[in-house]
């Protein structure tokens, strides 16, 4: 429970809902009483006039008016009752929308390190789950549960006017149920737990497959998919047998006791009731409070089950939320993981760095990396790249090239050495300015739904049409976007499934260019295309590059062939330095995988494969 009381008292923004739910569950729990005492008024009034003591047309006038107030009182209870729960819903509407903002400033704020160990299915569905969950038992509270209480707090003060042992009885069910209850949570929600587990992979699992659905059917997996995804409900389904057979047992429990209490409750009104200690009346008010008691506290298993599952899935939230940023998050985004309202960021475009004079552009000085301890993918690296140089990576699948590109984004800290980036340590450089200041064309283009405006112009969304056309033109773009009825505002679908794997290229070329960072990365850019696309891409990419300090990973050696500097690195440590006719003579690694392209033999087109290499005119596989 004191997971949601932190829920709400970190959402301070909405405490004018909070008073209002109070105000209007005061005012229904009023109303509420006013009913059975018009009802003892009528009561005992005809009565008296049924037993001869008054005479039935003196009392016509008086039941009349009894009849209107319970018009009256019931009308203004089902007003102000809903208006509470009007206030409940908005309630619940920005209490949803201030934990989900902030559920989705801390995903964008964590390391990249945090996403290595997570399934993206999973995290949305902890949002759904956790957020849901909570926001739906802190509506339901507000709308019925809250008047219901202190309707309940009413009914003890009256009947403690009218006969305290009464009030004993009636406080009594609240112990015995809340014991009852302690001691069926702590078995429920560890069931409860498991369950989640199994049901955030099992979606994990779903997203994958749906957004990968070309992979799993290419490798005829459906049927293989579809039974890992229902074994995994399946488990579900037996945990709930003994997790539902142990709370309705409990809960048969809390029935049994109830009704025992209400027994001597009923008990002690009518035996009152026929000492003369009450009139028929009082009688008849005392049952109705009674019943009124009883709703809520049969209500409180209802509750329980939410207030648990709300705890359960708010614990996935927490464990989130507590994750520490990444230490050169943008500030902005950090305070919005605590803040109660919307944030309103000023989308300007950050500032890139510029290149010192007579400073290496991109300098890595006896660097060491490893994604998990104990184990280095960069061992005691370094080379530099002076300003408007081209450098290519060259090694082995997984020797760290493409880490070398992740450090220099900041999305790792460095585990020794140093790391600069036009003349400054990356560590000093907030993320911000830092990925500003490098462009990026991977294998993959990453395209977002949208239009092909939005995917180009997404580093400045501010960017102006005229230098949207103009870095299409000059990525060998502008044409095929052209040839769309809608142009620029052509829709490409999810991860631009409506583009071939050229033209999304190009947008993503076209995007960096937009970006006119300082620095260039090209992680293996057209590895994944044919030839015929590649040329087109390629014409791009030399567009891109003038100008800028380029980082190559290439996928064919002729794509490397007139780069500056080539950096072999084997096991992680850097092997060769030296231009490409140095290094062709050198008889290392560079010189081996020439030899290796010029052979036809399987064997050595296999070596070349390990380092992610194509012979010049092969076409990659297609899946």
């Amino acid at each position: 429970m004191s997971s949601l009381v932190s829920i709400l008292r970190s959402a301070s923004a909405l405490w004018p809902y909070y008073l209002g739910i109070f105000l209007s569950a005061a005012l229904v729990a009023g109303l509420g009483m006013v009913s059975p005492f018009i009802v003892r008024e009528a009561t005992d009034t005809i009565v008296a006039a049924v037993s001869g003591q008054v005479a039935t047309e003196a009392v016509v006038q008086t039941i009349i008016w009894l009849a209107i107030g319970l018009l009256v009182a019931d009308l203004l209870h089902t007003l102000v009752q809903n208006l509470g729960g009007y206030i409940g819903d908005v309630m619940g509407a920005r209490l949803r929308q201030i934990l989900s903002t902030r559920y989705y400033a801390q995903l964008l704020s964590v390391p990249q390190k945090y996403f290595d160990n997570q399934v993206t299915g999973t995290i949305i569905a902890r949002l759904d789950r956790s957020i849901t969950s909570v926001t739906q038992f802190l509506q339901s509270s507000a709308n019925t549960f809250v008047p219901m209480i202190l309707q309940v707090v009413a009914i003890l003060i009256v009947t403690t006017f009218y006969y305290w042992p009464l009030t004993l009885l009636l406080c009594l069910l609240f112990p015995v149920y809340l014991w009852l209850t302690a001691k069926t949570s702590t078995r429920w929600q560890a069931h409860e737990a498991e369950k989640n587990r199994q049901i955030d992979l099992a979606n994990g699992r779903f997203s994958e497959t749906v957004s990968q659905a070309k992979v799993v059917k290419s490798f005829v997996a459906e049927a293989r998919e579809l039974t890992d995804f229902g074994e995994r409900y399946a488990r579900t389904v037996q945990i709930t047998r003994p997790q539902s057979s142990w709370w309705h047992r409990m809960d048969s429990a809390r029935g049994a006791a109830m009704a025992i209490i209400f027994f001597g409750i009923y008990l002690v009104i009518f035996s009152r009731t026929l000492q003369g200690h009450f009139t028929i009346g009082d009688m008849v008010m005392l049952i109705q409070l009674v019943q009124m008691a009883k709703q809520p506290v049969f209500m409180m298993s209802f509750m329980v089950d939410a207030a648990q599952r709300a705890i359960a899935g708010s614990r996935d939230y927490f464990r989130v939320m507590a994750e520490e940023a990444e230490k050169t998050a943008n500030p902005e985004i950090v305070a919005a993981t605590e803040a109660s309202q919307a944030p309103r960021i000023e989308h300007a475009h950050p500032q890139a760095l510029r290149p010192l004079p007579q400073k290496p552009v991109i300098e890595l000085d006896d660097v060491t990396f490893a994604y998990e301890k104990g184990h280095p993918v960069l061992r005691e690296v370094s080379f530099s790249a002076s300003e408007g140089e081209k450098i290519a990576l060259v090694g082995e699948s997984g020797g760290g090239k493409s880490t070398i590109v992740n450090l220099l984004l900041g999305l790792y800290p460095l585990s020794e050495g140093t790391l600069r980036l036009c003349g400054r340590d990356v560590s000093e450089v907030d993320a911000a300015t830092l990925r500003a200041s490098v462009g990026v064309v991977f294998q993959e283009p990453y395209l977002f739904s949208g239009t092909v405006r939005e995917n180009i112009a997404y580093g400045r969304p501010q960017a102006s049409e005229e230098e949207i056309v103009d870095v299409a033109k000059r990525a060998n773009a502008h044409q095929f976007i052209m040839e769309f009825p809608a142009g620029y505002d052509t829709v490409i679908g999810e991860r631009g499934l409506r583009l071939s794997g050229g033209q999304k290229q190009r947008v993503s070329v076209a995007r960096a260019m937009l970006k006119d960072a300082p620095v260039l990365v090209l992680d293996e850019a057209t590895s994944a295309l044919d030839t015929k696309a590649e040329r087109a891409v390629q014409a791009g990419l030399d567009e891109l590059m003038k100008n800028r300090t380029t980082l190559i990973i290439a996928h064919r050696l002729s794509t490397i062939a007139g780069v500056d500097t080539i950096v072999t690195l084997q096991g992680g440590r850097v092997d060769e330095i030296g231009s490409p006719d140095q290094l062709a003579a050198a008889g290392g690694i560079y010189a081996e995988l020439l030899a290796l392209t010029a052979s036809s033999s399987s064997a050595d087109r296999a070596r070349l494969k390990r380092f992610g290499f194509l012979a010049d005119g092969e076409e990659p596989e297609r899946g």
